[in-house]
């Protein structure tokens, strides 16, 4: 039986920073000692490869899944043409649990696992929150000005945010790896 990592979603709507957070958090969790997957749902059409390149040409020449590998990394391409939004459930399976201790997800406001919520007040959006029940803490930035029964974080500190993480995985919260204090 395979077992799966602990999963923590970011949510928001578009433009209010998730990737970008995810960018800068990433390395902050690295350090302290963390191995992360991160899954990543697009509303639109993408490729992760380029037109001339080997694999995006037998891509496009009719293969339905494209597998690319050198001593550095591999990938895996498949295609979706069912035309139907990819579940989170489905999408596990495909990544080499055994080797992550925490998966962060991004989007799939839907599916059910604890999520952080992005709020940047500028944007005019309305929280998700309480509309959306797994949503366990608010990254803002404006925490004083939003009242909300959860966590509140500060969506421009990173090591609150690291720190809100960590806890979640019952982990100490270390600077460096092998830090004991």
């Amino acid at each position: 039986m395979t077992v799966v990592p602990p999963l923590l979603g970011f949510v928001g709507f578009s433009g209010v920073g998730k990737t970008t957070l995810l960018v800068q958090l990433l390395p902050v969790l690295r350090e302290r000692g963390l191995r992360v997957g991160v899954i990543k749902h697009a509303h639109h059409d993408f490729e992760i490869d380029t037109p001339g390149k080997d694999s995006y040409e037998l891509r496009k020449a009719g293969a339905s899944e494209m597998l690319v590998a050198s001593a550095q990394r591999w990938a895996l391409m498949v295609d979706n043409n069912t035309g139907t939004e990819p579940q989170l459930d489905a999408l596990l399976k495909r990544m080499d649990l055994a080797r992550l201790d925490l998966i962060l997800v991004e989007g799939f406001k839907h599916a059910s696992l604890p999520k952080i919520e992005l709020h940047r007040t500028v944007l005019g959006h309305p929280l998700l929150y309480p509309d959306y029940s797994a949503i366990i803490a608010l990254a803002t930035d404006c925490i004083s000005a939003t009242s909300c029964p959860m966590t509140m974080l500060d969506i421009n500190n990173l090591t609150q945010i690291a720190d809100f993480v960590c806890a979640q995985l019952n982990t100490p919260h270390q600077t460096t790896k092998g830090d004991n204090s």
